[in-house]
Parts: C-alpha cells; sequence; structure tokens
C-alpha cells in the first residue's frame, strides 16, 4: 500500500498464538463438548493449526465428528495425514546410517498408509531440531506429548551424532521441503531428499575434511616421491596446477594432476557511447537502454569511464547499475559518475534534432518543394539519408534511373 495510505492507518501486527496455549485451548474446548481426546491427539491439532486458533477449531470440529466421543491418535494421524512418529523415527534413523534402500521403502509404506510426503519431510525437520537440542540439554521437550514416547530412543540417538551430522540434516532438509512444494511429485522429490541424506550420511564433517587434507598436503611436500601414486604422471614444468579431490567410496583423498587453464580471452570494450548502448541492445536491457538513449547527457566518456548528467526521468541508481553491468559483460572494471555539469544533448535529443535539419534541408530541395505547391496539402513524413551524392542525384531523377523508393 502507498506511504500516504499507511501513514493514516492504525496497525496491528497478530502474532501466532504458541503451541502451549493452543493445546490447553483445545483440551478446554474438548473437555467442554463431553469428548476424551488423547493428549497426543490434541497436540497434532495444535501443530496442525500453525498458531492459528480458528484453523484448529475447525480440525478439532473433524476430529470430533471422526471419531464421535473419543478422539484417539490414529484418527487425527488420518486425517491430517501425519505419519506415526515411531515409524517417522525408524525413516530418520535409517536415512542417517546410509541405507537408502531401506529408507525409500520406509518411505513408500508412508506414503502407501495416508501420510503426506511434505508433513513427513516437515517431521523428519523436527526430529533434527529435537536431537540438536536434546544433544546440548537432555532436558528438551520433556512437557511435549508428542515426543513422550520417543524420548529415550531420541536421547540415545542424540548422544551417537555429532552436530556437523545433524546441522547438515537440517540444512538438507529445509531445501528438500522447498523442492517438494513446487515439484510435480511431491513422492519423488520427497524420495530424492533421502537419497541425499543417505549419500553424505557417511561423509565426514567439513572440519574432518579440511584436517585429512592438510595433513596429506604437509605428506606430499615431505616426500613427494612415496606419496605420489604410481598411476599420477609427473607434474610437467609449465605451470600445472595440483587438485586433491575425495573418492566417493572412502574418505582418504587422492590426488590428480590438472594442465592450467589457459587465460580467458579479452572482451570486446565499447570505445564510444553508441557502443554502449548498443551493448546493452545485445544482452536485451531493454529498459536501461530506453534510460541511456531519453536521460542521459554524456559529460565525458573514455573506455572504462563515463560522467554524465541524469535527466529527471533518469532512475536514483541508474550509474551503478550502468557500471556493474558494464564490469561485467567486459571483463574490466567501469567508473561511472554523475555529474552536475550540462552536458551533451542525450541521444534522443539529437536524434530529434537531426530529423528537424534534414526535413529543413529537404524541404529547401527544388524537387521537393515544387512537389508540395503540386500536391496541396502534402507534407514530409519520413526522411532518410543516402550514402553518396550519387545516389541523390539518380534518386532525383526517377525517369532516368528507375529507382523512386531510394529518394529522399
Amino acid at each position: 500500500m502507498p506511504v500516504t495510505v499507511l501513514s493514516r492507518c492504525q496497525r496491528f501486527s497478530l502474532r501466532r498464538v504458541p503451541l502451549e496455549l493452543l493445546i490447553q485451548h483445545y483440551g478446554e474446548i474438548a473437555k467442554a463438548e463431553g469428548v476424551s481426546a488423547e493428549a497426543v491427539a490434541i497436540a497434532l491439532i495444535a501443530r496442525a493449526a500453525d498458531g492459528s486458533v480458528r484453523d484448529g477449531l475447525s480440525l478439532l470440529d473433524q476430529a470430533i465428528a471422526l471419531g464421535g466421543e473419543t478422539i484417539t491418535e490414529m484418527t487425527v494421524r488420518d486425517m491430517i495425514g501425519v505419519a506415526d512418529r515411531g515409524l517417522v523415527f525408524d525413516l530418520f534413523e535409517a536415512v542417517l546410517k546410509g541405507d537408502a534402500a531401506v529408507g525409500l521403502q520406509r518411505m513408500t509404506a508412508l506414503y502407501e498408509g495416508g501420510a503426506d510426503p511434505l508433513m513427513v519431510l516437515q517431521d523428519l525437520l523436527e526430529f533434527a531440531h529435537f536431537l540438536t537440542r536434546a544433544k546440548l540439554a537432555p532436558e528438551a521437550g520433556a512437557d511435549d506429548p508428542m515426543l513422550a514416547g520417543a524420548r529415550p530412543r531420541a536421547l540415545a540417538l542424540a548422544q551417537k551424532l555429532g552436530f556437523p551430522v545433524l546441522a547438515r540434516a537440517w540444512q538438507m532438509l529445509l531445501k528438500g521441503i522447498e523442492e517438494v512444494q513446487t515439484a510435480p511429485s511431491p513422492l519423488q522429490a520427497a524420495e530424492m531428499v533421502l537419497v541425499r541424506l543417505a549419500y553424505v550420511a557417511d561423509l565426514p564433517p567439513p572440519g574432518e575434511l579440511v584436517k585429512q587434507l592438510t595433513e596429506r598436503g604437509e605428506s606430499v611436500q615431505s616426500n613427494p616421491a612415496a606419496s605420489r601414486p604410481s598411476s599420477v604422471p609427473t607434474p610437467p614444468s609449465g605451470g600445472a596446477r595440483l587438485a586433491v579431490s575425495l573418492d566417493a567410496g572412502s574418505a582418504a583423498p587422492r590426488l590428480a594432476m590438472h594442465e592450467a587453464s589457459a587465460p580467458a580471452p579479452a572482451l570486446p570494450q565499447p570505445q564510444s557511447f553508441l557502443e554502449v548502448v548498443e551493448l546493452f541492445e545485445k544482452h536485451h536491457e531493454a529498459m536501461l537502454r530506453a534510460h541511456l538513449i531519453a536521460h542521459v547527457h554524456l559529460v565525458s566518456f573514455e573506455p572504462g569511464r563515463i560522467e554524465f548528467r541524469p535527466g529527471i526521468g533518469a532512475p536514483r541508481d541508474l550509474s551503478n547499475r550502468l557500471g556493474q553491468l558494464l564490469s561485467q559483460w567486459t571483463g574490466t572494471r567501469w567508473i561511472v559518475t554523475v555529474s552536475g555539469e550540462e552536458g551533451a544533448p542525450t541521444l534522443a535529443e539529437q536524434s530529434a534534432q537531426r530529423k528537424a535539419t534534414l526535413e529543413s534541408e529537404a524541404a529547401q530541395h527544388p524537387l521537393v518543394r515544387r512537389v508540395l505547391e503540386i500536391f496541396p496539402g502534402a507534407r514530409i513524413e519520413v526522411v532518410r539519408e543516402i550514402a553518396a551524392a550519387e545516389s541523390l542525384a539518380a534518386a532525383t531523377s526517377v525517369d532516368e534511373a528507375g529507382e523512386g523508393d531510394e529518394s529522399r
């Protein structure tokens, strides 16, 4: 909304209702309605409400309609498509052990049982967060009814996993949820996320990789002949570089030789402001090209440096965008500054002035004047410049040259 409207409004920022308060509220409503509800079932409804009291009440109403006087955990899970916590925990363990086949089998079983792939990944994300908290504070989540049965198992797993593994799993699951939300097939996207998690499960943490590479590099420097594999040729003397890579089957680094890449060829540099405009046209920057033509009064130009006075309609960041794009396209740093000097007319103004001059010269031509006298009301619409005086002479003699379409 426009700032002028917002300044005359009173704004209220509504916050999401905490999960604990929602659980208490829905429990009291179920008790008032004479419905017996399991604590885990109420917690599932509160979590699915995502901080909205109204959405949670709608889910509670649906659960009462399905379960009658008793709302069980399985009733709510089937209703909202949430998988069983124990099965999701089994999936999480299989993936972190690097067993992709078992992980895919369990994902298929959850999907066939009615679980939503997106909700399964969200549960896995919550597990990664809970395990990280449990590793720091074992009493974390003690009051959460959804974790009541899984706490002993989770605490044991948290002690086995390191912080780098949990942080990596969190990041990959977070990215995977975005992919599932936009993928044509959520199940296929979720399976690909599980495969990636299983693939990197047995990789060492980044710190250990750096340590191994450092130790390997020191051993190579101290004894190059003993550390070099027999299959690797001797480095040439022409500026080759040494690349260290990891074999997918083990964490031990191996050495490979790659010839140094040739320097990148120099990119063409615009030699005039007109060539700058042509470069923007080449890269399909139509809006900026229009601003360069209509709103730039050039003060000075040399390759790598432009000074101009912006017109009234020029955007405020025109100089920054012009310098960034030119530096990117040419591979050379361009300095674009704004000046307070008058500068030259814009390209649009120069074009208009040239057009007016040509029309004035054309109107003074004897042949054109004769045509205007013979045809009252006629006017000059377009004036086209021709390359040579001979073409002009030929154009003025239509009967002799027969090329009337080249006339001015």
